[in-house]
């Protein structure tokens, strides 16, 4: 059992979220473009070195929850059961996280993203940096024994399924259809 953590390090938290909510809220008011780091910052009364010690950029404050899905994505590999099937223990951790992207209220915090050209960007290194983690983890699990190639292919065919599963009209059924494809592809490799 983890111990509770800290009074130093639930404050830590505190304001980091703190911050990426202010952020949030005025780039959904101002929009994305219109809102610079200072005014982040000073709406959400932290010192601008303050607000790097949290977020290493501007589109980072966006995508603030991008640790904790990368970290999910891992563990759905690692802290599977002995012998549980690898691609059912990624379709699960695909559909949390695609309901949680598709909640009420997401709609506007994605169109944002859509309409810049920075957010986008940065999602995309993010999803490339989530996939070779994801592949990372695949290989290093002595029971898949894939090649480097096959498990690099799957880890981004699962991170697509996460980002065409988002954008369907049915995310559910979309992602279900694209795992499909995904457990034959396992299987051939």
């Amino acid at each position: 059992m983890t111990a509770p953590p800290g009074r130093r390090e639930r404050k830590k938290a505190a304001t980091r979220q703190k911050i990426a909510d202010t952020a949030l809220r005025l780039f959904l008011e101002r929009g994305y473009d219109e809102v610079g780091i200072r005014e982040v910052a000073a709406e959400a009364d932290v010192a601008v070195t303050t607000l790097f010690s949290h977020f290493a950029s501007k589109e980072a404050l966006v995508f603030e929850q991008d640790a904790d899905f990368e970290q999910g994505l891992t563990r759905a590999v690692t802290e599977r059961a002995p012998h549980e099937p690898l691609i059912p223990a990624l379709r699960s951790e695909i559909h949390a996280m695609v309901r949680h992207c598709t909640a009420d209220g997401a709609a506007p915090i994605f169109r944002m993203i859509d309409e810049s050209p920075a957010l986008r960007d940065y999602e995309d290194s993010m999803r490339l940096r989530h996939a070779e983690s994801l592949a990372t983890a695949i290989a290093a699990d002595p029971d898949l024994a894939r090649s480097a190639t096959a498990c690099r292919t799957i880890a981004r065919f699962v991170i697509d399924a996460y980002s065409l599963g988002r954008e369907a009209a049915d995310p559910a059924a979309a992602v279900d259809e694209i795992f499909r494809m995904i457990e034959a592809a396992w299987e051939a490799a």
